[in-house]
């Protein structure tokens, strides 16, 4: 803001291009401090870099003074004020709400040169929501939640501090930032950066569980209640400023009080110290000099599913309930549940940045082209559900039976948040889709109180049917087919079984397509940039249009050692990949084709499925790709040999079985020769002498009946490389209470917990009679395993 040097009741200025004529600027505004309204102009222009961070897009209710604050009994000519007046310049930006009997115009205060106009008119206090208003000018999901902490006859901000630091911790473990803001009033604000997926009305709930949760541990110090009368000498909690029509004073704003105290964000060491007090506007100031925004920390990428957490009790339903942020993902599932609840209703989600987005369907899913279906978006899941079945108890939310309808993989042609998607879902041949199914999602701002919820769903016509491209197999229309734990009695006698060994690695999809060659893990990501030369080894496929089913491994010695191939997973840069690649080269174990020359061969028995491979696949000695050879009925023969080859053991298959895409079948059974399981690591002990810098032993566990139970100590089959990667991994998912609650004491002594993310698997003798691992040992992790699927095996 440009201005003479000489100081005048009156002048005009040019803000941002706009010329403002500020008056009455020595008018004192706040009379115990002498504070003027050129004070509170500078004060304006001095912060507006951090303000307008906070208040850029949303609408600015105003609450002014004309002739300055006054005092307790006299307050003086203050007045809130929503909608413009003619008066207001033109160039304010400003923004219409339609409220139910009227409409009010706001301004957005974006820019210096509407702060210098709020505070020409004594507007010294600026609320606004925690919603902003989207390009297309309508108001999108809340991007931050606030905590109000006011205190009641009695109280006063060290018990707000008190109360803070609470409920700092309760928005930690949702996996949130929370930032403390002293109000420039009594209390104190927490704001916490939300990504924008969840409604006012979720959030407001969010906010209203912290509340009570938050009464129901500290109830003689905090309250919930909006009655005042319960409010004495305790903290209220204010959760419905999250509420869509809510607005609460914006960061960085003045207050209307006697002295000119600012809404100042803090930090949280100021908030643990006595003699915390709100501050003045010179203050802020000098602060925002030397330190910046404190606020800015609440920018890092909060919690998506702290929604999905807040309405649900790991302890009384047995739907997964991670409890760590959850990680980004490029990944691209799909699922549909059929959901018996109250009413019954199919849910349908898609994967997108390591959540499943997710609408429910009162109508089902939609088949015609010409009919539209209502889909409501509900709270983010987590990526665990897209397995999920069984039963939510009763008195839980959403409480019924939940089956998978279909799932599978989808191919996304738009996605524009809150506006439009367009997806085309691959599910299973078998599944309720039969196949692949093209659908458009579409926001709708129609259907009355929750309308910021609904969508409309309808099936689009396929213009591709019958054209070459439908011959070419999609790598992502299949999942492999899952073997059974067993042993040589668990072979049915009365049935002819072919045998093959057992391969030590990493199971994925080979898929040759119109698009190109890809390799696809058990999970459906694309596996390709970190195994190139199994790419490269596409010559050895003799058809344009195949899947073929196999193990990727590394060999030492000539012989599979899962330990080595640690080396070359989860690598994507480049170079990263071509070096581990001249260390540890893979072949692919070709063992199974779900398509061969375009044509889909999962109905055809094993027998002739193994001819076509054998068809399929260029024989070459060092070839990348192997096909081996698959034993007759002599399972003792096959055992034999897999020892000799030092392989984990034999896979036996029915010769007239089909291959079921993505099912746990009977039809195959595997026989190992030692006994693995695949672990849950929950926590690790530290290390003492050599390894006091990494960690001692893996505290890990298992699901049983579909709960998350404790299974050991995990101290051997390390080496110093695993051990140093495993303590860098871990310490980026730790939290502060074990994911069990089955710890014997003395393992949990000196544990350090870590969310239940990262699956491995060991090796053991035999199990306990109290569920524990007898004599594991470390064989690494399995990236390919999701923590949901990981069962104990018997």
């Amino acid at each position: 803001m440009s201005r003479s040097t000489t100081p005048k009741k009156s002048q005009t200025v040019t803000v941002d291009g706009h010329r403002i004529k500020l008056t009455n600027l020595d008018k004192v505004m706040y009379p115990a401090s002498g504070t003027t309204k050129r004070d509170v102009l500078d004060y304006y222009r001095a912060a507006a870099d951090s303000l307008i961070k906070h208040a850029t897009g949303r609408p600015v209710t105003r609450k002014r003074w004309v002739n300055g604050v006054g005092t307790k009994s006299d307050p003086g000519n203050v007045f809130f004020q929503k909608n413009l007046d003619d008066s207001t310049p033109s160039w304010v930006v400003r923004r219409r709400i339609k409220h139910k009997d009227h409409t009010n115009e706001y301004p957005l205060a974006g820019d210096e040169a509407t702060l210098v106009w709020l505070a020409q008119i004594a507007a010294l206090e600026l609320h606004v929501p925690q919603w902003q208003f989207g390009k297309n000018g309508r108001p999108k999901h809340p991007d931050r939640l606030v905590l109000d902490l006011d205190p009641g006859e009695g109280a006063g901000l060290a018990e707000c501090a008190e109360v803070a630091l609470q409920a700092r911790s309760i928005l930690a473990d949702m996996g949130l930032a929370p930032v403390p803001v002293t109000s420039g009033s009594k209390g104190m604000h927490i704001y916490a950066a939300l990504n924008g997926r969840q409604t006012c009305d979720q959030v407001e709930k969010v906010a209203h569980e912290l509340a009570r949760a938050l009464e129901a541990d500290h109830p003689d110090l905090v309250v919930s209640e909006m009655k005042k009368a319960a409010r004495k000498g305790k903290v209220f909690v204010d959760w419905s400023q999250n509420n869509f029509a809510k607005t609460t004073v914006c960061p960085y704003s003045l207050r209307g009080k006697a002295k000119p105290f600012v809404a100042a964000p803090r930090r949280w060491e100021e908030i643990e110290t006595a003699g915390l007090e709100q501050l003045e506007y010179r203050q802020v100031l000098s602060r925002l000099e030397t330190d910046g925004d404190l606020f800015a920390s609440s920018s890092e990428e909060p919690d998506r599913l702290a929604t999905y957490r807040s309405m649900r009790d790991a302890a009384k339903t047995s739907e997964p309930v991670p409890t760590g942020k959850p990680n980004s993902s490029t990944g691209n599932s799909f699922v549909i549940h059929e959901h018996h609840a109250r009413q019954l209703h199919w849910d349908f989600r898609l994967e997108r940045d390591g959540v499943l987005a997710s609408w429910a369907l009162p109508k089902g899913v939609p088949t015609d082209p010409s009919a539209n279906h209502l889909a409501v978006q509900t709270e983010d899941h987590p990526l665990e559900y897209g397995s999920f079945e069984g039963s939510i108890p009763k008195g839980e939310y959403g409480a019924g039976e939940v089956r998978i309808w279909d799932d599978g993989h989808y191919k996304a042609e738009k996605w524009k948040d809150g506006e439009e998607i367009v997806v085309t879902l691959h599910g299973r041949r078998r599944g309720g889709l039969g196949g692949e199914l093209k659908f458009s999602l579409i926001h709708t701002e129609h259907g009355g109180k929750d309308s910021e919820k609904n969508w409309l769903i309808h099936a689009m016509k396929d213009d591709k049917k019958g054209d070459k491209s439908d011959r070419s197999p999609n790598p992502r229309s299949y999942s492999p087919m899952l073997a059974t734990l067993g042993s040589e009695d668990s072979l049915d006698k009365e049935r002819d079984w072919a045998f093959e060994m057992k391969w030590d690695g990493i199971r994925a999809l080979f898929v040759v397509s119109d698009d190109g060659t890809a390799l696809m893990s058990r999970r459906g990501h694309d596996m390709s940039t970190t195994y190139p030369e199994l790419i490269e080894a596409v010559d050895q496929c003799k058809s344009s249009h195949a899947v073929i089913d196999g193990e990727i491994v590394a060999l030492t010695d000539g012989h599979p050692d899962f330990r080595t191939l640690q080396q070359r997973m989860n690598l994507t840069k480049k170079a990263d990949v071509e070096r581990a690649r001249r260390r540890v080269p893979v072949k692919f174990m070709a063992f199974d084709v779900l398509v061969a020359d375009g044509e889909e061969l999962v109905d055809s028995p094993y027998t002739q499925r193994r001819k076509r491979l054998n068809a399929l696949v260029k024989s070459r000695r060092n070839g990348v790709i192997q096909v081996p050879p698959e034993f007759g009925g002599d399972l003792r023969a096959a055992l034999a040999e897999s020892r000799r080859l030092q392989l984990e053991g034999v896979m036996a298959k029915t010769r007239d079985g089909e291959y079921d895409p993505g099912a746990r079948s009977g039809e195959w059974i595997k026989i190992k020769h030692h006994k693995t399981q695949e672990v849950v690591i929950i926590g690790w002990r530290p290390g003492k002498g050599s390894r006091q810098d990494t960690l001692g032993s893996l505290l890990v566990g298992v699901h049983c009946d579909g709960e998350l139970r404790y299974a050991g100590r995990v101290g051997t089959g390390f080496d110093e490389r695993t051990l140093r990667e495993l303590r860098q991994d871990l310490d980026r998912i730790a939290r502060k209470t074990p994911p069990v609650s089955d710890v014997p004491r003395s393992d949990a002594r000196d544990a350090q917990w870590v969310s239940p993310k990262r699956v491995g698997e060991v090796e053991f003798a035999e199990w306990t009679t109290a569920g524990r691992l007898r004599q594991p040992s470390w064989r690494g992790y399995r990236p390919d395993k999701s923590a949901q699927d990981v069962v104990k095996e018997s």
